[in-house]
């Protein structure tokens, strides 16, 4: 008897295809940025500065090409947070000293 595929199979084989389709270009993606020439024979312009692909991304070791910005001003800091309020003491009476702790409190003697 043929046996039915169950829903979860069908879910395995298509993440196993993607994962096999992504290892894939990500190894001949390596194998152009190893060989200029292979590089060039998919690539006409590959030997221009202005060129960017994926193969130029991992041969140069990153993917942002731009430089930062230099930071021209330090932000300043807001008034109202740089200086703390002076603290106050003030006393606050115990509310238990007025309290009878010992009012029902058992007899000394029976």
């Amino acid at each position: 008897m043929k046996e039915r595929a169950t829903p979860g199979s069908d879910r395995q084989s298509g993440r196993a295809c993607f994962a096999v389709f992504v290892s894939v270009a990500f190894l001949w993606t390596l194998a152009l940025s190893v060989s200029p020439r292979l590089h060039e024979c998919i690539h006409p312009d590959a030997n221009r500065i202005e060129h960017t692909c994926a193969a130029t991304f991992i041969s140069s070791g990153n993917y942002d090409h731009a430089p930062q910005l230099p930071l021209v001003s330090a932000p300043a800091l807001v008034v109202q947070f740089s200086k703390i309020p002076l603290l106050n003491p003030l006393w606050v009476p115990s509310p238990f000293l007025a309290a009878s702790i010992f009012e029902h409190a058992p007899p000394a003697h029976s």
